[in-house]
């Protein structure tokens, strides 16, 4: 891509699955002139350099955000607040924040009280992800026809959304705006109760003194195993997410619960109409995800398979 970069330095604060994918993808693009990025450990900031992704790796956050044109928090939700409140002082005026937090009503609580006037903050969630972390683990197309959910404060400056969400779209994202609020309850039941769920399923196969550890894992079928991939997703990361989206997640557990009882009682009674007829309806729900391009329609998931040679 040609043409003058959208921000002329973005700054990272963290560098793992999201931070990394965002260098990679900016980079591609061409929409910062410079990255600079921290890292907590002596470790990981060795290894993002080693990579050679962004310009510069730096140990403090103050550093990284200096002269800054965007910002954007690549950390765990309950440290977003903390490390708002370290950087305020020392961000450029005019300068976009933002972060990539998967809860936005708490984010919007703990950051905005202590950002500057003149600094337009535009949370964000990329809607993408799997279950790796660290700075290895992204790749430019993560957010390739994903969705990136933006929700900014009232009174934020419109140019400055616009702005943030030219940065999404051209690493390939759909940008949709709504309300802190409505976002944590959409994602608590599209993205939060399904991974309760799994670390719930996964937890209890583990405490089955009946059936052994390596019985679990020899003949884990299709469900079992896809549980196991999102149960191995970051525990720091989700343990803030619950805690900081307590409120839609409990709203959305006591429906789950309800429903979980009717199905309940239909297998206890032998309904099979009620089971078959639950099950149609939820059948097509996957089909509609399939439809508008959100996963793939391909055998298993579209795992590959060797190859068998015919005779």
């Amino acid at each position: 891509m040609t043409g003058a970069p959208t921000f002329e330095r973005v700054a990272l604060i963290g560098f793992g699955l999201i931070g990394g994918s965002i260098a990679r993808a900016a980079r591609v693009h061409n929409l910062a002139g410079e990255i600079v990025t921290t890292a907590r450990s002596e470790k990981t900031r060795a290894r993002v350099a080693e990579l050679g992704l962004v310009d510069r790796v730096v140990e403090r956050n103050v550093e990284a955000v200096r002269n800054a044109d965007l910002v954007i928090l690549c950390i765990p939700v309950g440290a977003c607040g903390p490390v708002a409140q370290e950087i305020a002082a020392h961000l450029k005026p005019g300068a976009i924040v933002s972060d990539v937090g998967s809860v936005k009503g708490a984010v919007v609580r703990d950051m905005a009280p202590h950002l500057p006037d003149g600094v337009h903050f535009v949370p964000a969630h990329p809607v993408a992800g799997t279950e790796n972390s660290g700075p290895d683990s992204g790749f430019a197309e993560l957010f390739i026809n994903r969705w990136c959910i933006l929700t900014p404060p009232d009174g934020t400056d419109a140019a400055a959304i616009e702005k943030l969400r030219a940065f999404w779209a051209a690493m390939g994202a759909k940008v949709e705006i709504m309300t802190p609020d409505h976002h944590d309850l959409v994602l608590a039941i599209t993205s939060h109760l399904p991974h309760l769920i799994a670390y719930t399923i996964v937890g209890t196969a583990d405490e089955l003194a009946q059936v052994t550890e390596s019985e679990v894992i020899k003949f884990s079928a299709g469900g079992f195993r896809d549980f196991t991939r999102i149960a191995a997703s970051d525990p720091t990361m989700w343990r803030d997410i619950f805690l900081s989206n307590k409120e839609a997640v409990l709203e959305m557990l006591g429906t789950f619960n309800e429903d979980l009882s009717k199905l309940t009682r239909a297998i206890r009674r032998g309904d099979g109409e009620a089971l078959f007829d639950h099950f149609t309806r939820t059948r097509a729900i996957r089909r509609g995800i399939v439809e508008v391009g959100q996963d793939s329609a391909a055998p298993d998931f579209g795992r590959p398979h060797p190859q068998l040679k015919t005779p």
